[in-house]
């Protein structure tokens, strides 16, 4: 277990008075992972791939999901419905043929897609709930900042969870995704929360920690995987070190010290 680089943010945010999360890879992730689920689609319609080699796949074609968007020169992928099939339609049809898998038809990708698109294809990271109940019973403000498909919030509504969030801002109801400014302001603007008084949580250096420092507020990286070992800020690897570096108290425990040291959604 680490916490990076937690020094002075807590002196920062002495006032802090709300904590909005990220979605994709902060709270959530498809399970059992991406590419177990898409291995399994193949495999249902019979073109056995390993796990593995979806994998290595995926990383091969770009080494984040902000260098894919980069790529193929995608500015929103989230905010529609059609944007979404367009921007899932490239990536998954260079997979296929990267994993020499034909689909003439797109009978695959609309497999792939609607696997994708299913609540019980996804789950919740185990200390998430008593992590945002922690924040809620430390006075704070809790919200959700997210570059995700409209139905996101149905799926957390399914999940037991919708409720826990004071405002909810996702990309696909909004028709703006992060790194733009603006979907950061229109959460603040919503909550009534300034942002020198506000922190962000989310799991991509550009999208979530530049991207909400630009506009003021605080910010932590969670980095479950270890993508970002060189990261210079405030870094967590599981979302239950953010009760630490934030000095808040667990969910029926006493308050804890300040700490020491691909279908991803945002």
């Amino acid at each position: 277990m680490s916490i990076k680089n937690n020094s002075g943010l807590r002196a920062a945010n002495s006032n802090l008075k709300a904590v909005f999360f990220d979605a994709g890879e902060t709270l959530l992730a498809p399970h059992p992972s991406h590419p177990e689920l898409f291995a399994l689609v193949l495999g249902e319609r019979g073109h056995y791939v390993a796990a593995e080699t979806v994998q290595a796949t995926f990383t091969e074609m770009a080494p984040s999901f902000a260098a894919v968007m980069d790529r193929m020169a995608v500015k929103m992928w989230s905010v529609s419905r059609e944007a979404s099939l367009d921007f899932w339609g490239r990536i998954y049809g260079e997979a296929l043929d990267r994993l020499g898998v034909a689909d003439p038809d797109r009978s695959i990708f609309n497999a792939l897609y609607e696997r994708f698109t299913r609540y019980d294809s996804y789950r919740l990271f185990p200390e998430c709930i008593p992590t945002i109940k922690a924040c809620r019973e430390a006075g704070l403000v809790v919200g959700l900042i997210s570059n995700f498909e409209e139905w996101l919030e149905g799926m957390l509504i399914d999940m037991e969870i919708a409720h826990l969030f004071d405002y909810m801002v996702i990309s696909g109801r909004e028709g703006v995704e992060k790194p733009d400014p603006a979907i950061f302001r229109l959460a603040l603007d919503r909550s009534g929360m300034a942002a020198e008084h506000s922190l962000y949580v989310g799991d991509h250096p550009k999208l979530d920690v530049e991207a909400s420092e630009a506009v003021g507020m605080a910010a932590v990286l969670i980095d479950r995987k270890g993508h970002h070992p060189n990261f210079g800020g405030a870094r967590i690897d599981t979302l239950d070190q953010l009760i630490a570096m934030l000095g808040i108290s667990a969910v029926g425990g006493a308050s804890t010290p300040g700490g020491g040291d691909l279908r991803e959604h945002d």
